[in-house]
């Protein structure tokens, strides 16, 4: 029976999708048959699941209808036609566009007075740019939420409302979100809005999955589910793949986490939703680790990284920057023209009387003592400025030199004595005679083994100088990486990974090498010193530090009698480097474990 119900389930959500596809699909092929007038119309009343459930016509229809607007000089369709536009790439995960184009929406409202339509785009403005500059979304969110509620009517404040309830979700602020997305909900059931709905049900469900409400947080999912399904609404039913995946991962079941998350995964690809596919990927990855399965794990953690370098890149965030910085800058210009223009209707009346000669000779004597202060003051400034440039200029140079130095160190010490290695190997070859083939062979597969970890140390070195910035994910997946090599090396040793890091930890490009050179030296020692069976690598967490355990159960040494060897020498001196703490604990047939700490989201060099 259950077998049944899923491939019916499995059935409808596939029907489902290819219907949003046909309705937008069949309104582009019917719309020759309209006036421009009625085209405009029909492309601005398309219900927001059936525009958003197929993205690629969506964005031709919402381009031709700005055009259409344009034409027919239609400003209130215009700024419907780029709030359009701004929610294609929005799902498109177009950060740019889909910010220009809700900036053109909210200037053109403004300008024709219609409060409740610039309310409700301040507040999906404050949402576009959540994930950049959380306090600008913010103050945008509540901007749109204090426009509405100067209305009368505020029963379009409904989406508002939710969304901000998903800031105050962020800001882990539970009680203040379910108060808003509560509210929100009150609003669409009076409107008896069935788009809105799922969305509010599915929003709460977010909030109780937090909570550990995990009953409750089904119930609205398969509420907001049933809904979505009958509307046939192709992005809301992928969006409760993930949030069906997010309670299942919370609940610690991650094979049915995996299914979920797969499935919206594949819809997110067929229906071009980028954001949805970036977060898929990025929990199929923690899923797997989860479940120790490092080959998946690695596999979809590419894909993230893919998808997110693709997404966030600084050309794309000072653009962003600029258009916020721009937006703002206009809305002070037409205060100050406001404030001048208030001020030549005061000189005005001011001409009429008796002593305006006096007064204007006060005023220009004053704003000349002022213009001179205010010079002084602007020349001292810049001048001091310029001495704080050149400081920095000097600091910046020393931090590459020294940087420089770094990683010629690391490249004589690491390349350079392997390359003299290969070298010296190939001249003994010299004294090798014809019938010694055998000895040839051992000797040829040694230097080959030798240069290949030559390549690998090189492509290293090189990652980590190509980034001003490590991420932990990027970090992580090196060292999966390095596993997966050390697995194919030795059928004798066991590895496994664990890591409950969820914060967004960065390192500079030093700070990560080092600290991977580190666990690649610690595991190389206990497959080939120590003979160790199993090895264990723990990345943990506090409020301020980062901790990372290497642990095997090899033949271990005795601290008190035995010297330390240049490979331990070198790993304390690389964690010194990066101001951290090292911890070498090791016994006869105890095995050995190498603790490190230092501090999180601090970088010790440039």
């Amino acid at each position: 029976m259950k077998i049944k119900l899923l491939f019916l389930f499995i059935l409808i959500s596939n029907y489902t999708i290819s219907q949003n596809s046909f309705y937008v699909d069949s309104l582009q092929i019917s719309l020759k048959n309209y006036s421009k007038k009625e085209q405009l119309h029909q492309i601005l009343k398309i219900p927001y699941d059936k525009f958003i459930g197929n993205i690629i016509t969506s964005e031709i229809l919402a381009q031709k209808a700005v055009k259409l607007a344009n034409e027919l000089n239609d400003y209130n369709s215009l700024a419907d036609a780029y709030v359009k536009l701004s929610l294609v790439y929005a799902y498109k995960d177009k950060r740019e566009k889909k910010i220009t184009n809700n900036l053109k929406a909210i200037r053109i409202y403004e300008k024709i007075g219609n409060i409740e339509k610039a309310g409700y785009s301040y507040g999906e403005l404050g949402f576009l740019i959540k994930h950049e500059d959380f306090e600008a979304a913010l103050y945008y969110m509540r901007k749109g939420i204090k426009l509405f509620e100067g209305l009368e009517d505020i029963n379009k404040a409904d989406a508002t409302y939710d969304n901000y309830g998903t800031l105050q979700e962020m800001l882990k602020n539970y009680d203040s979100a379910i108060y808003y997305h509560s509210k929100s909900l009150q609003i669409k059931k009076k409107n008896k809005d069935s788009i809105g709905i799922p969305y509010g049900y599915a929003h709460l469900a977010s909030v109780n999955i937090h909570l550990n409400n995990f009953n409750v947080a089904k119930k609205y999912i398969d509420s907001s589910q049933v809904i979505r399904l009958l509307r046939k609404d192709t992005y809301g039913i992928t969006e409760n793949y993930v949030y069906y995946g997010d309670l299942y991962f919370a609940k610690k079941e991650y094979k049915k986490s995996i299914e979920k998350f797969k499935k919206g995964y594949h819809l997110s690809i067929k229906n071009h939703f980028i954001s949805l596919q970036k977060y898929c990927a990025n929990y199929l990855t923690k899923s797997y680790l989860a479940l120790n399965d490092y080959k998946n794990a690695f596999n979809y953690n590419n894909i993230y990284q893919n998808l997110k370098d693709s997404t966030l890149n600084a050309k794309t965030n000072t653009k962003v920057a600029e258009l916020q910085i721009e937006f703002e800058t206009e809305k002070k210009e037409k205060e100050i023209a406001q404030q001048k223009e208030e001020l030549l209707e005061n000189k005005l009346e001011i001409k009429n009387k008796n002593l305006i000669a006096i007064l204007l000779g006060s005023v220009m004597l004053l704003l000349g003592v002022i213009s001179y202060g205010l010079f002084k003051r602007q020349k001292h400034k810049r001048k001091e400025f310029q001495n704080e440039l050149a400081l920095k200029k000097a600091q910046t140079y020393n931090k590459l030199q020294d940087q420089r130095l770094r990683i010629s160190r690391d490249l004589h010490d690491n390349i350079g004595s392997q390359l003299t290695f290969i070298i010296s190997s190939i001249d003994n070859l010299k004294f090798i005679t014809k019938k010694s083939d055998e000895v040839l062979k051992n000797k040829l597969s040694e230097i080959n083994q030798f240069a290949n970890n030559t390549i690998s140390q090189l492509r290293d070195t090189i990652w980590a100088m190509n980034k001003n910035k490590i991420s932990f994910e990027d970090f992580q997946g090196r060292v999966l990486t390095f596993i997966e090599k050390a697995k194919r090396i030795t059928t004798n040793t066991h590895l496994n990974y664990t890591s409950t890091v969820k914060n967004n930890i960065v390192f500079s490009s030093i700070k990560g090498i080092n600290i991977f050179r580190v666990i690649q030296e610690a595991i190389n020692n206990a497959i080939k010193y120590a003979n160790a069976s199993k090895i264990i690598i723990n990345i943990n967490e506090t409020t301020n530090e980062l901790i990372i355990e290497i642990k095997d159960n090899g033949t271990g040494f005795n601290l008190n009698t035995v010297e330390l060897g240049n490979g331990l020498k070198n790993m304390q001196h690389r964690i010194e480097e990066i101001n951290g703490k090292i911890t070498i604990n090791s016994g006869i047939n105890r095995g050995t474990t190498i603790t490190i700490s230092c501090l999180k989201n601090k970088a010790n060099a440039v």
